[in-house]
């Protein structure tokens, strides 16, 4: 019989610019996705002095949608369609890329002057086939929209999709779930069960399956259907994501993700071009990588 631990995913550490380091945990030679989550990024924690910023240039994603969470810090969004938008700690930014934006995420100027600590995550889920070139599209959703509630000794927040009888007001695409929990010392969670793919990502403390450790930095991906309860030695934070399986291969590159690797080139050629709406008074942009870099493939089912 299946143990409940299908498969264990190490981070690698990841230069954002200026010395920026993220753990990245998806794509990796280990793993491709978990439900429709192709990407995932841990930002910090890290602590910026004073004069120093978090500036990520314009660039474009197409086929995806970005998530946004933070729990310390601020960044502020601007993109191609005019949004503009300040995201705080515990809300959501949802960004629909569909058949193409331009986006920048920036330290935002009144937090220039003084030190701060940033920490969060960013994750990208790719869109549904029939949903893959829609009309971009962005939506903020402050944290106290969120749904947040106890349940055997953790405190839950849903920051998109569904899970424990709860659904997030975040705009979604496709069957999934994001889950931010905080579990105190001997509490027991059981994962849901109506996802098929489901993981768990310990941002801190002490956290077990039966007798296996499940380790910071390290996305763990459970077994489907097999009944997982995660149990915490001490008080510990840790994030729960997936759902249904992608429903065609993706082929990811750069920050795209199609599901053709014509779709791909498509996508190249209009950033060189410059194609896109810009973002306006930002006029910095992020260059094209080397074109002969090979896109990752991500398979359905």
């Amino acid at each position: 019989m299946a143990g409940p631990i299908e498969q264990r995913i190490h981070g690698r550490r990841h230069d954002l610019g200026d010395g920026f380091i993220v753990n990245r945990v998806l794509p990796s030679p280990e793993g491709r996705a978990v439900g429709p989550f192709v990407f995932m990024d841990h930002l910090g924690p890290v602590t910026l002095a004073a004069g120093q910023a978090f500036d990520v240039r314009p660039h474009p994603h197409i086929g995806l949608a970005t998530v946004t969470y933070l729990w310390t810090g601020r960044v502020e969004h601007r993109d191609g369609l005019g949004h503009v938008q300040v995201i705080e700690p515990g809300a959501v930014n949802w960004m629909t890329a569909g058949r193409g934006i331009v986006h920048s995420e920036r330290t935002p100027a009144a937090d220039r002057a003084c030190a701060r600590t940033m920490h969060g995550l960013q994750l990208w889920a790719a869109l549904p086939l029939d949903r893959e070139r829609c009309e971009p599209a962005f939506e903020h959703t402050g944290a106290e929209a969120l749904p947040t509630f106890d349940v055997d000794g953790a405190t839950l927040r849903v920051v998109a999709g569904h899970a424990y009888g709860r659904r997030s007001p975040v705009t979604v695409a496709g069957d999934l779930f994001y889950v931010d929990a905080s579990l105190a010392a001997d509490a027991e969670l059981a994962l849901p069960t109506e996802h098929v793919q489901r993981a768990a990502y310990v941002i801190d403390g002490d956290l077990r399956v039966g007798a296996e450790p499940l380790r910071a930095g390290e996305l763990v991906i459970f077994t489907p259907g097999t009944d997982v309860r995660l149990r915490a030695g001490a008080a510990t934070h840790v994030v729960l994501l997936g759902g249904a399986p992608l429903d065609a291969p993706r082929f990811l590159w750069w920050n795209y993700v199609a599901s053709s690797e014509d779709g791909l080139a498509e996508a190249r050629a209009a950033w060189r071009e410059r194609r896109y709406a810009m973002v306006a008074g930002d006029p910095e942009s992020i260059p094209l990588p080397d074109p002969g870099r090979e896109a990752v493939r991500m398979d359905a089912g």
